[in-house]
């Protein structure tokens, strides 16, 4: 379980400083963080003595940012976590149990998703991308030269191009609301192995930024190639996780 509020020297809004010299961020980067999850989740932070703390959130009962309705979402700490579901079912889930290894059991089953799993992966964030040169152009996301998989996203996709001037790598921004805006990055075969992506995500990054915004990136545990791109480029693993539902009738967006 993940990663860390915590109080003391360093710390503000439960959330660990990280500026990284060289590679200035805006002053209210960390405080954008907790504005993103307390609406998003519905409360934020998280308990301290290794509990979950479940509340309701009427997001979940309405569609997020592709149009999909997502009935659990979560964020933990190696100090505790929040799960949001819906409004009606609290006191359900409540019954289940207050730490994730008892959720895991009966959480889905007691939320109406029995052959769905609960699951993590890893949340990460940054204030201060690595400086990195741009790679890409920003373009709408009806753009006819942007592939299938970033159509869904409810902003300018950014785009790196090969060199015939085709699409070869891209990032997707998910704007969850107007503090947080998490990034997904794919890069083409023939392009892998440049530098790329991480140059992508920097970017992207840069412009979450500028608009008022703190980006996030969430990959699964075993997406070491997604691991190594977060790390280059400036969104290091400080231990957190993404709490979700998947398999069965729920997306499955890890």
């Amino acid at each position: 379980m993940p990663g860390p509020p915590g109080a003391g020297p360093g710390h503000r809004h439960g959330l660990p400083s990280r500026a990284v010299p060289g590679s200035p961020s805006p002053p209210d980067a960390e405080a954008r963080l907790a504005l993103h999850l307390n609406h998003w989740l519905g409360a934020w932070p998280p308990p301290t003595d290794g509990s979950v703390l479940i509340v309701g959130s009427d997001l979940r009962t309405k569609p997020s940012w592709d149009g999909a309705i997502r009935p659990l979402v979560g964020v933990a700490t190696p100090n505790g976590a929040v799960v949001s579901v819906a409004p009606s079912l609290v006191d359900a889930a409540r019954r289940v149990g207050r730490t994730l290894a008892e959720l895991t059991q009966g959480l889905p089953a007691a939320l109406g998703h029995p052959d769905a799993v609960l699951g993590t992966g890893i949340f990460r964030w940054s204030v201060a991308p690595a400086p990195l040169p741009d790679a890409g152009d920003w373009v709408p996301p009806d753009d006819p030269r942007v592939p299938e998989w970033l159509w869904p996203f409810n902003g300018d996709v950014l785009i790196a191009w090969d060199d015939e001037g085709r699409y070869g790598a891209g990032v997707g921004r998910k704007q969850h609301d107007q503090w947080g805006h998490e990034l997904s990055v794919g890069t083409e075969p023939a392009l892998r192995g440049r530098g790329i992506a991480r140059r992508l995500v920097c970017q992207a990054a840069r412009r979450v930024l500028d608009d008022g915004a703190v980006p996030t990136y969430l990959h699964d545990p075993a997406n070491l190639a997604s691991a190594h791109v977060a790390e280059a480029s400036g969104f290091p693993d400080v231990g957190w996780r993404i709490v979700g539902m998947w398999g069965g009738s729920i997306v499955d967006d890890r």
